[in-house]
């Protein structure tokens, strides 16, 4: 495109500065094109499985893929699809899992696909491994022994911003606090990621690689980027001043007996203020969170049991301290929070999103599915729903995600 055009009228000549300003506003926007090309995002609602994924295919039909990150609805039968996957992109490393709900670049949809492939100029090398019973944490340091041998660097030497670890896990398991924990303590790596999901059926979930599905384990996915990459931790809650410290738990079944050393469900619903009957119609809008300089880390109830104790959607230990939270608007948080990573980066080539189900379930209560999908219509996004968000540790209510540059 010219920068002076000619016209039959007299035309002020720009000085030199400004020329050679839009001239490198122009390569700049010419840089940042062609990186974007190194990373594509793909999508099909089509019925069958073989359609959906020859769809996806000739959506990136020319496309160098290294790698392929896939999430897909649980309508689609999980081996059928991991082999139908991993056959349509024979030369790339691909892995992914099933949803309760699927998210790509302005929409958020059900019954889908989403996939995003990246070229040897977004990644320089990857490497996958699947850990299976995933309740036996002695299949992490398995994992981890592996990617220090493959990179030839041992995981605690890895430079956090050199690497990036991607994780998918089973979401029925009730495993991923046990898993992040040992990840922690083993890398300096952060692994961020989401909980596979089943349309809310809660009969089973499924991780998928090398063409095969697997339940009650994780994906993990150590990755060396070609480019600088960012990650997006947002809730959209504020704290209400309420302390309610946990007198007792049963950590490992995610039940809370007491709170402040009376029934969970009587203490939640005399600090929420409300009724033991009602106190379920606000655990939506009025989940517990641990508050680590003023950043809510959301624990959501689940439901109240027979015995006035409460069953919440991630662990919660004995003796933590938790605060009484209060639901703010997920649209402008969620946009404020994409800004802010936009700016650091100084633009995004691509965005993985782990959406809680729960966020999700909101959206739709109340009708902002589209405005969120909207969000990211400027930038290449895939994402999905999930039973629960991984970064450092698990997470509910929350949007986890990996943006690349």
């Amino acid at each position: 495109m010219p920068i002076i055009q000619s016209s039959v009228q007299k035309t002020e000549v720009p000085d030199a500065p400004v020329i050679i300003g839009k001239l490198e506003a122009l390569k700049i926007l010419a840089k940042m094109e062609t990186i974007r090309m190194n990373i594509k995002h793909a999508y099909s609602t089509k019925e069958k499985a073989n359609e959906v994924v020859g769809d996806i295919a000739s959506q990136l039909q020319g496309f160098d893929t290294k790698q392929l990150i896939f999430f897909a609805s649980s309508k689609f039968q999980p081996v059928a699809i991991s082999r139908a996957m991993h056959g349509a992109f024979p030369k790339s490393k691909v892995f992914g899992c099933s949803t309760a709900g699927e998210i790509v670049s302005g929409k958020m949809l059900n019954n889908s696909i989403v996939a995003m492939a990246f070229n040897s100029k977004a990644i320089i090398d990857s490497k996958i491994e699947i850990v299976e019973n995933v309740k036996k944490t002695d299949g992490i340091k398995k994992a981890l022994d592996s990617f220090a041998s493959y990179y030839k660097l041992p995981v605690l030497d890895m430079n956090p911003q050199e690497y990036v670890g991607i994780i998918l896990v089973d979401g029925l398991c009730l495993a991923e606090e046990a898993l992040m924990q040992k990840i922690s303590d083993m890398t300096n790596v952060i692994f961020v990621g989401g909980s596979a999901g089943d349309d809310l059926k809660f009969k089973a979930a499924h991780v998928y690689a090398n063409g095969k599905s697997f339940t009650n384990a994780a994906v993990l996915a150590l990755i060396k980027p070609a480019t600088q990459f960012a990650f997006i931790k947002t809730q959209s809650f504020s704290d209400l001043g309420k302390s309610l410290e946990i007198t007792c738990a049963n950590e490992e079944a995610r039940e809370v007996i007491s709170i402040n050393n009376k029934p969970a469900a009587a203490a939640y619903a005399e600090a929420v203020g409300t009724s033991f009957v009602d106190a379920p119609n606000h655990f939506m809008r009025n989940p517990l969170g641990l508050m680590i300089e003023d950043e809510p880390y959301v624990r959501s109830p689940q439901q109240i049991l027979d015995n006035g104790s409460m069953k919440f959607y991630c662990s919660i230990s004995e003796g933590m301290e938790l605060s009484l939270l209060q639901s703010t608007n997920i649209i402008d948080d969620t946009r404020a929070a994409l800004e802010a990573a936009k700016e650091e980066l100084g633009g995004m080539s691509g965005l993985l999103t782990f959406n809680c189900i729960l966020r999700t379930l909101e959206l739709y209560e109340k009708k902002l599915s589209d405005q969120y999908g909207e969000l990211f219509s400027g930038i290449p996004t895939i994402g999905f729903s999930t039973y629960g968000e991984q970064y450092i540790v698990n997470l509910t209510q929350t949007a986890t995600m990996l943006a690349f540059k």
